[in-house]
């Protein structure tokens, strides 16, 4: 794959270059291509009116760099009359959003956005990290979900991740820590998912889709505060890795600081492979030996030479990792909508449609948030009460039963039992609408499954991105490197993440019983990523109405269950139903209101919840969501675009914002 620029502008004589490369169904002629000539598509307008280019530095850039946490006041929802990108950063968006301006399709603008999250948002997401993907096909209304997690190595057992020894019960934990060790580290499938999405659903070349993230590494951008104050919290994490060391901090050892310019070189060098050489760059070759290399490090770079305990990870596991397409999981919800969301090893897209066939046995729309023009509102108690009893019901199936299904099975007859309408009409029964419930039990299915061992080993991180294509084709996709930094390893200008946390650390609980979420080669760690589409109708994907997402780890199904609710029954729009306090409960007694925003008076809605015998945390939360919604406005289709007050995300489109 030949490595050619992408455009300086939206001349014919540029865009004729990009087509005739596109998925493996065969080349795109350049008048087929949806182009969009308005040189103000993919900017902002400032406050005089005039267009803004993202990334350019002058006044009402949206791409300088902001608090690192708070919530910002009055996003309103943005439109588009043709293609849309939001996503947790701007810079990312802007790249996005150029692919689907000179005619490529949504995964090819998801391609362009993660080459540059890796370099702007390492905090968050890596190109040698997993993600799962939503995609919906206008033309043959088929979504497709794609998994690109990461897979244990082939000599990982039940206690790779408690013994340094596997065989050896008295062996030692991994130092400094599991996370901190080369035993986190899992074998990277972002770039192979993406790969195998593109070769069926792109329009633009491969090769050109990581010219902005070339650009930005090698020419430098303003480092955001969220991103400098990852650096410098993790910063005794990081001093152990030379590479971080050169990339993230000063030469006198300090971390970089906000607002100053970071290149990363050898970032770009590993986006021009990838662009030359496709994913294989980084699963054969000198960046594959540079990656086993690095997780099999067993001393730090710092002066103490700090010993690590190294990976299993060997080439042969990097060269067969597999990318693959799953079922999506999927159900009517109401008898009016038809929504779809990731399938295992993601536990999101299971517990969001449980929770939703529980709820849909309630009158919600009898409880709507109050004053919702003022930042989506403030929840009533009933609505936040029925809302958080359905997921500790979901969250109690979730911890049981749910995992990578190509080597644990789920129970009953599997993904039909856990969403049969009967089963969670049952459900629903167990919700008290005067008392919560607590702590709920899992349902029982199978005499061999009921004996499985409850797992709630937490997740962290991760950024979410949801985008439309002229073309009326759609991706909701969440990406992760798993905790902030993930493993601190850092090869070719990324880091290696610690996605192997996600399995549970002990492969059977104090009685013997199984973990369904336990450790095993070439095993994928159970997530809670949930890339999520809507539909209108209720019998399939047909009308395409709402892709949404959100970062958060093992609270991506609260973030996600609110904005579905706040948009399908409680009318919300696409921002409203993204800045609208956060709230939700894992299978806990703690029920948690989102404390972001300062302005809002929640003492009504905490004393309500307390009444009903919740425990209330109020704690401020950094979700993430990003919402797309297809709406007419004077007579036409148009997107609708919500960003996260709580990220410095942005909404891009073609010109009609």
């Amino acid at each position: 794959m030949a490595h050619h620029p992408l455009w300086s502008a939206a001349s014919l004589a540029a865009l004729l270059a990009l087509a005739g490369c596109g998925g493996s169904g065969g080349s795109l002629e350049p008048n087929n291509l949806a182009v969009d000539n308005n040189p103000d598509s993919c900017s902002v307008v400032s406050s005089s009116g005039q267009p803004v280019v993202v990334g350019s530095g002058v006044a009402g850039d949206p791409a300088a760099p902001e608090a690192a946490s708070g919530y910002r006041l009055g996003y309103k929802a943005k439109h588009s009359s043709k293609y849309m990108v939001v996503a947790n950063t701007p810079l990312a968006t802007k790249a996005g959003c150029d692919v689907l301006r000179a005619g490529g399709s949504a995964v090819d603008a998801a391609v362009a956005v993660q080459a540059v999250l890796g370099l702007v948002e390492p905090q968050s997401s890596t190109i040698a990290g997993s993600a799962f993907m939503l995609h919906y096909d206008a033309a043959t209304k088929k979504v497709t979900a794609y998994d690109g997690r990461e897979t244990a190595p082939a000599a990982a057992t039940g206690y790779y991740l408690v013994r340094q020894d596997q065989a050896d019960a008295n062996s030692p934990a991994p130092v400094p820590s599991a996370r901190r060790s080369g035993r986190s580290i899992g074998v990277p499938g972002v770039m192979r998912m993406l790969e195998m999405a593109h070769g069926e659903h792109g329009k633009l070349r491969w090769s050109q889709l990581f010219d902005e993230g070339i650009q930005l590494s090698t020419n430098g951008f303003k480092i955001p505060q969220r991103l400098a104050s990852a650096i410098a919290g993790n910063a005794s994490s990081l001093a152990l890795d030379a590479n971080a060391m050169q990339i993230y901090f000063l030469p006198d050892g300090t971390p970089r600081p906000a607002l100053s310019t970071m290149t990363n070189a050898p970032y770009a060098a590993t986006l021009k492979a990838l662009a030359e050489q496709g994913a294989d760059a980084l699963h054969r070759g000198p960046i594959a030996e540079a990656i086993v290399a690095k997780a099999g490090q067993s001393v730090g770079d710092d002066a103490a030479r700090t010993p690590i305990t190294p990976s299993l990870m060997t080439l042969q596991d990097l060269a067969s990792y597999q990318a693959k397409k799953r079922e999506p999981v999927c159900s009517s919800y109401r008898s009016s909508y038809y929504v779809c969301s990731m399938s295992p090893p993601s536990s999101g897209g299971i517990a969001i449609v449980q929770a939703l066939g529980i709820l849909e046995n309630f009158d919600l729309a009898a409880h709507k948030p109050a004053d919702p023009d003022n930042e989506g509102g403030i929840p009533s108690v009933m609505g936040v009460h029925l809302v958080t009893e359905a997921e500790r019901l979901a969250y109690a199936d979730r911890d049981k039963y749910v995992a990578d299904t190509d080597f644990v099975s789920l129970p009953g007859r599997g993904m039909a039992s856990l969403l049969d309408k009967n089963y969670l009409k049952a459900r629903a029964a167990l919700i008290d609408p005067d008392r919560s419930m607590g702590v709920a039990e899992a349902g029982v299915f199978d005499t061999t499954t009921a004996r499985q061992a409850v797992d709630r080993t937490p997740e962290y991180g991760t950024t979410h991105y949801s985008i439309v294509d002229a073309y009326g084709n759609v991706v909701s996709m969440t990406t992760t490197v798993e905790s902030s930094m993930g493993s601190f390893h850092m090869v070719g200008g990324f880091l290696l993440t610690n996605q192997l946390t996600d399995f549970s650390a002990q492969p059977q609980d104090s009685a013997g019983n199984p973990v369904a979420n336990r450790v095993e080669p070439g095993k994928r760690p159970r997530s809670t990523m949930a890339p999520t589409l809507v539909f209108k109708g209720a019998s399939g994907p047909d009308e395409f109405l709402m892709a949404t997402g959100s970062p958060g780890g093992g609270a991506i199904i609260q973030y996600v269950l609110k904005t579905v609710v706040g948009a399908l029954d409680w009318g919300l729009d696409a921002q409203q139903a993204t800045s609208l306090n956060d709230f939700g409960a894992s299978n806990s007694r703690t029920t948690n209101v989102d404390g972001s925003n300062t302005t809002m008076d929640l003492s009504g809605l905490v004393a309500g919840l307390q009444a009903k015998g919740h425990t209330v945390s109020t704690n401020a939360q950094s979700s993430g969501i990003s919402t797309i919604m297809r709406v007419q406005r004077g007579g036409a289709v148009q997107w609708q675009g919500g960003v996260d007050p709580r990220r410095e995300g942005l909404v891009l489109g073609d010109g009609a914002l």
